[in-house]
């Protein structure tokens, strides 16, 4: 007993170093396509990340070994997930040609309130005044973040917002999806709206890569975020999500320090503080999703 108590805190240990890594990736493959920004039209650079990602979904697939697994039960949702992944890219990379890295992590940080805002009328899973209150406070830290109404306020920070929307639409999607479909058919689906939508748009933008260098910043995003992808897996593998999922918040380090070094960005006051809230509304609404929660707590109150 004591012996598989161990061995299981350490697969825990391995995967929450996992799940660290894949925010240093993530980082790595932000830090990339903004500074590819400078040079490469925003189409091109998200083109050659799902190009690289509809290779390593190929490999994974193996389709001369197992066709079968290219076929989805639910090819409409597939198309749609991998159109709002599509979107959610394209917003981002077009948000970091101007705002700093801290800026677009804390925006990105949305997605878990938005996931559970939209889960009641999307799944079924509605949210109680606790966590709706969360949500609002999670939300406010984001008006803190990005300063809207004053001069400091950018209207590219839309984009941002709009690309997180998508990616909460597409990881709803993915739990639909993952009844249904397997995780190798759903990794294949993943990139193919950016490659259908984007290969007959690329001879019209063309850039080639002006140096040697630039090519090579363009494979380190590419490793950096099929390395993040293939680690989140492995880590999720490993440990359940709601003991990863506050260690996904590492990044905004990262990402600060990466904006620091690379571009000289420092990140003003109200995108620290701001930030702090999300992060802090974000780890309650992980803290109140807890399989360990207080089943009187549950019934004394309206789920929150």
């Amino acid at each position: 007993m004591i012996a598989a108590d161990a061995n299981n805190e350490g697969r825990r240990a391995v995967a929450i170093a996992m799940m660290c890594l894949t925010m240093v990736c993530f980082t790595g493959h932000d830090t990339s396509a903004k500074w590819l920004a400078s040079s490469l039209p925003t189409i091109e650079i998200v083109w050659a990340r799902y190009v690289a990602a509809a290779l390593v979904g190929l490999i994974v697939a193996r389709p001369l070994r197992r066709p079968t697994l290219l076929r989805s039960r639910r090819p409409l949702l597939q198309g749609l997930r991998s159109l709002m992944l599509l979107g959610s890219t394209m917003g981002n990379f077009l948000a970091l040609r101007h705002l700093q890295l801290a800026e677009t992590a804390t925006i990105s940080f949305l997605q878990p309130l938005l996931v559970a805002l939209a889960a009641g009328p999307l799944l079924g899973e509605w949210v109680g005044p606790a966590r709706m209150a969360a949500i609002g406070l999670g939300l406010l830290g984001v008006f803190v973040a990005t300063a809207p109404g004053t001069n400091a306020f950018q209207p590219v920070t839309l984009l941002a917002v709009g690309g997180v929307v998508c990616n909460t639409f597409y990881a709803l999607l993915t739990r639909v999806l993952a009844a249904h479909d397997a995780a190798e058919t759903t990794l294949f689906w993943t990139p193919l709206a950016g490659v259908a939508l984007l290969t007959p748009l690329l001879p019209f933008v063309w850039v080639p890569p002006p140096t040697l260098f630039t090519l090579a910043i363009v494979l380190v995003m590419a490793v950096s975020a099929t390395a993040g992808h293939g680690l989140l897996i492995l880590a999720h593998q490993r440990a359940p999500a709601p003991i990863l999922a506050p260690f996904a918040y590492t990044q905004l380090l990262w990402m600060t320090v990466a904006g620091l070094i690379v571009f000289g960005d420092r990140p003003p006051a109200t995108t620290l503080i701001g930030a702090a809230i999300v992060v802090a509304c974000g780890l309650y609404l992980l803290w109140r999703e807890r399989p360990d929660a207080s089943p009187r707590r549950d019934k004394a109150e309206i789920p929150g």
